[in-house]
C-alpha cells in the first residue's frame, strides 16, 4: 500500500491529500529515510511524521488492503515516539 494512503487508512493523517502533501514537503521518513507519497510500505517498517515541532514514530504492524473501520485502525501501528522525542 502507498505510504500517503496507509496514512490517511490508519488515520494518523486525516486526508490523503494533506499524507500526500506531507510525505512530499519532506516530514514523513520510512527506516530514517525520506519518503515520497507513493513509497510502499510493509509491516515492520518505521515511519516517523513531524506535526510542527514534534516528531511522532510507529512501527507499522499490518497493511489492509482496503479501508478499515475506525476501531480497527489503531491495531495497523505500534506507537514507538509519542512526539516528545526531539
Amino acid at each position: 500500500m502507498r505510504l500517503d494512503k496507509f496514512l490517511k487508512v490508519a488515520r494518523i493523517i486525516k486526508r490523503r491529500t494533506v499524507a500526500n502533501e506531507a510525505c512530499s514537503g519532506d516530514r514523513v521518513t520510512v527506516n530514517g529515510k525520506d519518503a515520497k507519497p507513493s513509497k510502499e510500505v510493509k509491516p515492520g517498517d518505521i515511519v516517523s511524521v513531524r506535526f510542527g515541532d514534534k516528531t511522532y514514530t510507529f512501527r507499522i504492524l499490518n497493511v489492509p488492503g482496503g479501508n478499515v473501520p475506525k476501531n480497527e485502525s489503531s491495531q495497523l501501528f505500534e506507537l514507538i515516539g509519542d512526539g516528545n522525542d526531539r
